[in-house]
C-alpha cells in the first residue's frame, strides 16, 4: 500500500496547502514558488505511475488515489488562478476542465462498479490533455512576463488547448461507454 508510487501521489495532495500557502506569499517571489510548488506537483504525476508500471506496483488503492491527487491540484490551480484572474475568458476553461474532471470520475467509478473499467482507460488524447494542462498552469500561476515573453497569454493559450483536448477525451470516453451505459440503463 505505501509503496513509492503511492507515496508520490500523497505528496501531491500534501502539496495543496504549500502551493495555496506560497501563491499567497505577501513577497513579489510568491509566484516563482508557486510555480515551483505546482511543477514538482506535476513532475509527481508523471513519475507516480512511471514507477508503479516499471517496478510492477501498480494497486488498487493508488488506481483511485493517483487521479484523486491529479484532480485536487488541478482544481485548486485553476481556483487559485480564477481567483487572481476573474475574468470570462478564464472561467469557461476552468468550467470545463473542472466539469470534465467530475463527469469522467464520476463515469469511470461506475463503469468500474459494473467491471466494465477498462472500456474507459486514460488515452493518448487524455494524457496530451494532462501534459498541456499542468503546463497552462504552470504558466498562468507564474503569471509575469518572462525574457520579454507573455507567459500569461501563453498560459491562456494553452489552457484553450488544454481545454479543446478535454472536450475531445471526454466525447471519446463517452463514446466508448455508450453502448455499456445503453445496456445497463
Amino acid at each position: 500500500m505505501f509503496n513509492l508510487p503511492n507515496i508520490l501521489s500523497l505528496l501531491r495532495i500534501a502539496l495543496i496547502p504549500v502551493l495555496i500557502a506560497c501563491y499567497f506569499l505577501p513577497y513579489g517571489t510568491a509566484s516563482i514558488w508557486a510555480t515551483i510548488v505546482f511543477a514538482i506537483a506535476s513532475l509527481t504525476d508523471w513519475l507516480d505511475g512511471y514507477l508503479a508500471r516499471k517496478w510492477n506496483q501498480t494497486s488498487p488503492f493508488g488506481a483511485f488515489l493517483d487521479p484523486v491527487a491529479d484532480k485536487l491540484i488541478v482544481a485548486v490551480a485553476l481556483i487559485l488562478v480564477l481567483y487572481q484572474t476573474p475574468e470570462w475568458y478564464v472561467l469557461i476553461p476552468v468550467v470545463i476542465i473542472i466539469g470534465r474532471e467530475i463527469t469522467i470520475s464520476a463515469l469511470r467509478e461506475w463503469m468500474a462498479e459494473i467491471g466494465q473499467r477498462n472500456a474507459v482507460k486514460v488515452s493518448y488524447v487524455g494524457k496530451l490533455k494532462t501534459s498541456f494542462q499542468m503546463l497552462s498552469i504552470g504558466c498562468l500561476i507564474f503569471h509575469n512576463p518572462l525574457f520579454g515573453l507573455p507567459i500569461f497569454d501563453i498560459g491562456i493559450s494553452l489552457l484553450y488547448v488544454a481545454s479543446a483536448l478535454t472536450i475531445s477525451s471526454m466525447w471519446s470516453y463517452l463514446r466508448a461507454a455508450w453502448p455499456i451505459m445503453k445496456s445497463n440503463g
